[in-house]
């Protein structure tokens, strides 16, 4: 299987060697002794935090993106011959038949922890020296990153490690649950609000690849939101109105929704009024996941694509247009985008169009494009369903390389070219939803809101919207960026059967906790049902 691997640096690396749930540290390493004295360095601390969640798993299409994607609607694996086999791996994510050996729940969650770690270092009392900025600035950042990756603990764990860097290298982390969690997390953001910049909508696009006030209260909406679930109790109007609150916070310092004809922009590495926070990962890995063999960039990715991840046919069928075709002038809303035919295909787009592929795919020139060889040579149309996880049979191998809708936000060629480091982590549509979601629980009228959006992107106006309107917007406005899973059960909907998917027991909204972390930290308790 082709896959791009997104190397840490070596001091990343070090940050995440050793179990980060029990956040053990040998006493001849020089992160922390008996006696934390502060770090060498904050600047070049904060760096490193950027690094860490800008890479690995926290970054390429595995760990936390497949954890959040491929176990939800909007994605299957299928074993493709040989190919994204695995050992199942991709098969038991979108089956949630996982277990905690599986290295998408193990890496994710000690890169997470290393994040926690390291900014608790930098936020401590004792770290007092940079080389450059802003030390109030640069511990509010640590502070951000601090409850970014805490938050994640809590959404797919419920379990949140923590380490005083004050004592002793051999004292057992306490593990933070529930409200005490939530109070951490909150707490980091209102302190970090108070010192990170306000970077504005029109201020330069690499002016929002570090924390800023707008990115800060999003999380805090994006808490809020979900705050019931991690409770496992009911929507209060306080937190909905805290919810609004952040969201008005962000819309006054200009962000808005990007006009229509541009959504697809916003995914580029150039400014607009929607990106509130980005991180230097590697586009790649949001490119070639789902593009076939022979769809290539010539001269920067000649090898073309590693033909893995599709949709599915329901995912796909809630946008507006024709069920089996997605060419220009089709009447599909912006957001579903296009499949380039001889008509449009040229040098500039390769042939690749944006948004769901499927149908019949071009070369750049306009003539039809084929399968691989080994498979016959069998025109390369996309199949609107998946309709074998793998392969069984004789002939399955024609079938599989061709299944599938592939969905597609970053095209490879854009400025920095197809392996460019530029992903898109927080952006104003996610925050506008929310907004709207949360005046939907606190019992308004949200209708008008959210055919507002539906008019800029091209689509219908709806006559009411409901609790499915809202979570089949969200899914038409933000797939592939890491928020289905934490929807679907928001909205009751994660566990429900699809296709090559049963229906699932509770135990699965949350992920197991590995087995090393368990061992290590006694404060670590198993979840149910693993």
């Amino acid at each position: 299987m082709k896959k791009i691997s997104k190397y840490l640096s070596l001091s990343v690396l070090v940050s995440v060697a050793f179990s980060c749930s029990d956040l053990e540290i040998e006493p001849t390493d020089s992160l922390i002794t008996d006696g934390f004295a502060g770090v060498a360095n904050i600047e070049g601390e904060v760096n490193n935090l950027a690094n860490i969640v800008a890479g690995g798993q926290l970054g390429n299409q595995e760990g936390l993106f497949a954890l959040n994607e491929v176990s939800t609607d909007e994605y299957i694996v299928p074993t493709r011959g040989t190919d994204w086999g695995d050992n199942g791996r991709w098969l038991s994510i979108h089956r949630q038949t996982w277990n905690q050996e599986l290295s998408d729940i193990v890496v994710p969650w000690q890169q997470l922890n290393s994040v926690t770690i390291n900014a608790t270092r930098i936020i401590n009392d004792k770290s007092t020296v940079t080389a450059n900025g802003d030390i109030a600035v640069q511990k509010a950042q640590a502070r951000f990153y601090r409850a970014w990756a805490m938050h994640w603990i809590l959404d797919m764990w419920r379990q949140v490690p923590y380490r005083d860097v004050d004592l002793p290298n051999s004292s057992i982390p306490s593990v933070l649950t529930g409200q005490v969690a939530l109070d951490s997390i909150t707490a980091d953001l209102t302190a970090a609000l108070q010192d990170l910049p306000e970077v504005n909508a029109g201020d330069p696009i690499g002016m929002k690849s570090l924390p800023t006030k707008a990115s800060a209260n999003l999380l805090l909406a994006k808490v809020y939101l979900n705050k019931h679930v991690y409770l496992d109790g009911s929507p209060q109007d306080a937190d909905m109105q805290m919810v609004i609150d952040a969201v008005d916070n962000i819309s006054d310092e200009g962000y808005t929704l990007a006009a229509s004809g541009d959504f697809f922009d916003i995914f580029r590495p150039s400014n607009d009024v929607e990106t509130i926070w980005w991180t230097q990962a590697d586009a790649g890995s949001r490119i070639w996941h789902t593009l076939h063999y022979n769809q290539n960039f010539p001269g920067s990715n000649d090898g073309g694509g590693w033909n893995g991840f599709t949709t599915l046919a329901e995912f796909y069928d809630l946008f507006e247009g024709p069920a089996d075709t997605n060419y220009p002038g089709d009447g599909q809303e912006e957001r579903r985008g296009v499949v380039h035919d001889p008509s449009t295909a040229n040098a500039d787009n390769l042939g690749i169009g944006l948004g769901f592929l499927i149908g019949q795919q071009y070369e750049q020139d306009g003539t039809p494009l084929n399968a691989r060889d080994n498979v016959g040579g069998i025109p390369l149309v996309f199949t609107r369903e998946t309709e074998k996880p793998e392969y069984t049979a004789p002939g399955d191998n024609d079938a599989l390389e061709t299944s599938g809708i592939r969905m597609l936000k970053y095209h490879p060629n854009e400025e920095g070219g197809d392996r460019r480091t530029h992903v898109v982590k927080y952006r104003y549509a996610d925050a506008y939803l929310m907004k709207a979601e949360a005046m939907f629980r606190m019992g308004e009228d949200v209708t008008a809101m959210i055919n507002e959006l539906r008019t800029i992107r091209g689509a219908s106006q709806l006559s009411s919207v409901g609790e499915a309107d809202l979570l089949a917007e969200r899914g038409r406005e933000l797939y592939q960026e890491s928020v289905r899973r934490q929807d679907l059960i928001r909205f009751g909907q994660y566990l429900r059967a699809w296709n090559l998917k049963e229906a699932g027991d509770a135990h699965l909204e949350i992920f197991p906790i590995p087995n090393s972390d368990i061992l290590a930290n006694p404060n670590l308790v198993q979840n149910p049902g693993y």
